[in-house]
C-alpha cells in the first residue's frame, strides 16, 4: 500500500522502514528535511511540504501523522483537512487524548473524510520487534488499512500461545487489534501507558530498597552489599517478575549499576495524568498508577536511586532524553 506520514523521529521514522521492508510505499515529511532525507537512501519518496504530500498520494488517500499530542498535531490535521478529498483518511499515531480523536472525527466526516486513532507501543525496538497497536476506527476502514497494521505488527513470533484462547480473530496474537470506534484506541492506549508507570515504579523503588540495603544507617551485621547486575539478571531468567521492562532495566544496570549518568528527573508525556483524571471520570480506584504519577513529579526535586532508573527504563524503551543535569 502507499502511505504519507508526518513525523519522522523516533517513531515515525522506524514505521516508515518497517513499512518499506515490506513491499509498502511512503511518501515522507518532516519539518527537518534533513531527516526526510535520510529515508531516502532506504526508498521512501522525500517531499518538503503537506501540500506536496498529498499530491503524491494516489486517491483514496491515507497519511499517518505521528507527531506529539498538541498543537503540532491539531495544526497538521487541520491542514490536511483543507488538502484532503472525500474518501480520504488521516491517521493520528501518536499519543493523543481519546477525546480530541471523538471531535476530529466528527469534523472531518462532514468533509467526507476517515480518521483513524492507533495507540502506538513499541519505542526506538519497533523497526525490529514490531509494533503494538491498538486502533480505532470504523471497521470498514481498519479493514482497508489492515495491510499496513499487519506489517507494522510483531506477528506471532516466538512466543507460547495462550492456553485455552479460542478466539476466532487471531489479530490480537499478530499484535494488533480493532479496539473499537474512534477514540478507543487512545484510550486503551492512554490506560496502557498509566500501567506502564505502575510497573516502572515498582521496579524502581524496588532496587532502590535494596541499593539502601548498605546504608550506613543500618546495624553493621544487617547490611547487604548486594550486585543489583546481577538480580535483575536472575530476575529475568525464570522469575514471574520477569518483563521487557525488567530486560531493560538488566542491561542499563550492566553497564552503569550506580546509575550516575542520569539525573533521576522524569517526565510525563501526558497519559498518566489523562488515566488517572479517566478514573476519577468513571470512579474508578487506581492507587498504584495514581502514586507513580505523583512520584514522577516530585522526581523534579529528588535525586533518588529509584528516580535514576525510571530515567534510565524510559531511555531504554523510549530513546526520552531526561531535562540535563544541573550544576
Amino acid at each position: 500500500m502507499q502511505l504519507g506520514i508526518i513525523g519522522l523521529g523516533r517513531m515515525g521514522g522506524n514505521i516508515a522502514r518497517r513499512l518499506m521492508r515490506n513491499g509498502h510505499e511512503v511518501v515522507a515529511h518532516d519539518r527537518d528535511a534533513a531527516i526526510a532525507q535520510s529515508l531516502v537512501a532506504d526508498g521512501a519518496t522525500h517531499v518538503d511540504s503537506l501540500v506536496e504530500l498529498v499530491q503524491q498520494l494516489e486517491a483514496p488517500r491515507a497519511v499517518w501523522v505521528m507527531l506529539p499530542a498538541g498543537e503540532i498535531t491539531e495544526q497538521t490535521i487541520a491542514t490536511l483537512a483543507e488538502l484532503m478529498e472525500a474518501g480520504d483518511t488521516i491517521i493520528d499515531g501518536g499519543n493523543t487524548f481519546y477525546k480530541d480523536d471523538i471531535r476530529r472525527a466528527t469534523a472531518l466526516k462532514l468533509k467526507g473524510l476517515n480518521y483513524v486513532d492507533v495507540g502506538t507501543s513499541g519505542g526506538v525496538w519497533g523497526l525490529e520487534r514490531g509494533y503494538c497497536m491498538m486502533i480505532g476506527a470504523e471497521k470498514a476502514v481498519f479493514e482497508h488499512l489492515e495491510p499496513l497494521f499487519d506489517t507494522l505488527a510483531p506477528g506471532y513470533g516466538d512466543l507460547e500461545r495462550t492456553k485455552g484462547r479460542n478466539a476466532p480473530d487471531e489479530r490480537a496474537e499478530r499484535g494488533y487489534i480493532h479496539a473499537g470506534p474512534v477514540g478507543s484506541g487512545h484510550y486503551v492506549k492512554m490506560v496502557h501507558n498509566g500501567i506502564e508507570y505502575g510497573l516502572m515504579q515498582a521496579y524502581a523503588e524496588g532496587f532502590e530498597l535494596m541499593q539502601s540495603k548498605g546504608s550506613d544507617a543500618l546495624p553493621e551485621d544487617q547490611r547487604f552489599d548486594l550486585n543489583l547486575a546481577d538480580i535483575a539478571e536472575v530476575w529475568r531468567r525464570g522469575s514471574v517478575v520477569s518483563s521487557w521492562l525488567l530486560d531493560l532495566t538488566a542491561q542499563a544496570l550492566a553497564g552503569d549499576e550506580r546509575l550516575d549518568h542520569y539525573s533521576g528527573a522524569v517526565s510525563d508525556s501526558g497519559e498518566g495524568r489523562w488515566t488517572v483524571d479517566a478514573a476519577v471520570e468513571q470512579g474508578v480506584a487506581v492507587p498504584v498508577l495514581a502514586n507513580a504519577l505523583f512520584s514522577r513529579f516530585s522526581s523534579r526535586k529528588e535525586n533518588t536511586y529509584a528516580n535514576r532508573l525510571l530515567s534510565a527504563m524510559r531511555f531504554g524503551f523510549g530513546g526520552h532524553v531526561e531535562p540535563p543535569k544541573k550544576d
